[in-house]
């Protein structure tokens, strides 16, 4: 199924989800470059929502650009397999090979990005349009990060999921991908 399927068929959570779902779509039938960073309004990314055996914890990224916690995930950068690019993601940004535990998307979200410099380049500000896959790894396997692009990688308690030190804009996400996995069979 390709991409513009996949949006189509994904069942939103809530009123934000129906929403971005929308946004998705028109996005998609508005640009043809929706899965490289050459569009300057906005690209597809691919993050992954990284939980402990128990459900009780969450896998996250100190983000240098966003300043904060996240979960990991990053651009398409012209891979149209967006699973591959969460799984990739996860991989470079923590050092763990996770379960994946649905290979359906599992949240979406359109993330308004603040303009900023990235390797000495100016980018502007632009929209993300992020679709997120559920996984699981152990915590107790040793994690690693990417000092050009973190500042640490840790697990956080879901309790802590809307923490001062999590990036502003992913407080309510996370929040909602918690909800969302509470009331799934996963």
């Amino acid at each position: 199924m390709n991409l513009k399927e996949q949006i189509k068929n994904y069942i939103p959570f809530n009123e934000q989800e129906a929403v971005d779902k929308e946004y998705f779509l028109k996005f998609m039938d508005t640009y043809d470059d929706i899965l490289t960073r050459d569009n300057l309004i906005g690209h597809f990314s691919s993050s992954a929502f990284v939980v402990n055996k128990e459900r009780s914890k969450m896998l996250c990224v100190y983000h240098i650009i966003n300043d904060g916690w996240i979960y990991p995930g990053g651009h398409a950068d012209g891979e149209a397999n967006l699973l591959a690019v969460a799984l990739r993601e996860v991989e470079e940004e923590t050092g763990l090979k996770p379960k994946l535990l649905d290979e359906n998307i599992f949240s979406i979200q359109a993330c308004a990005t603040n303009g900023h410099v990235k390797r000495g380049k100016y980018v502007p500000a632009h929209i993300h349009f992020d679709v997120v896959y559920i996984m699981e790894a152990d915590e107790l396997e040793a994690l690693s990060f990417r000092e050009d692009e973190s500042k640490g990688v840790k697990w956080i308690a879901f309790e802590d999921a809307t923490n001062q030190d999590i990036v502003d804009f992913i407080r309510p996400i996370h929040k909602k991908i918690i909800e969302k996995l509470k009331i799934t069979n996963l």
